[in-house]
């Protein structure tokens, strides 16, 4: 599991849903929960708070332009490759963060994915969830 913690810097709320932005050092990344402020008291602009994402729900461009609906869009340098016969382990460095991810093989090689190579990840709002960070933990 991917964590990484963050502020709060805005909510917008809808019903039950708020789509939550959050600053981190990997950049802005943005979450949707099925809380609002009214139903948890976590959710506050300047709180801090973790944001969790599977190694699985990273997905990786490589030489990437055009328009995309994923919001989550993070700059990183390939630091480690781990191939399997089906899924390849690629450990990214954001900045002084690591984020894994996890793909393919087939996709890597097709990618041509190597150590060193600068790509974006990839992440669905729906995919972030935020944990609640108490006494400083």
């Amino acid at each position: 599991m991917n964590k990484i913690k963050g502020v709060i810097v805005s909510i917008e709320s809808s019903e039950s849903i708020s789509l939550v932005e959050i600053d981190t050092p990997v950049g802005r990344v943005c979450s949707v929960v099925v809380e609002t402020p009214e139903t948890a008291e976590y959710l506050r602009d300047g709180n801090e708070v973790y944001i969790l994402f599977k190694e699985t729900e990273v997905s990786i461009g490589k030489d990437f332009s055009g328009g995309i609906s994923l919001r989550n869009r993070i700059d990183c340098t390939v630091k480690e490759i781990r191939r399997g016969k089906i899924l390849s382990r690629i450990v990214l460095e954001c900045g002084k963060e690591k984020i894994v991810s996890i793909i393919t093989t087939g996709s890597a090689d097709r990618m041509n994915i190597q150590i060193g190579d600068r790509v974006t990840a990839f992440i669905k709002t729906n995919e972030v969830s935020l944990m609640e960070i108490v006494n400083g933990q």
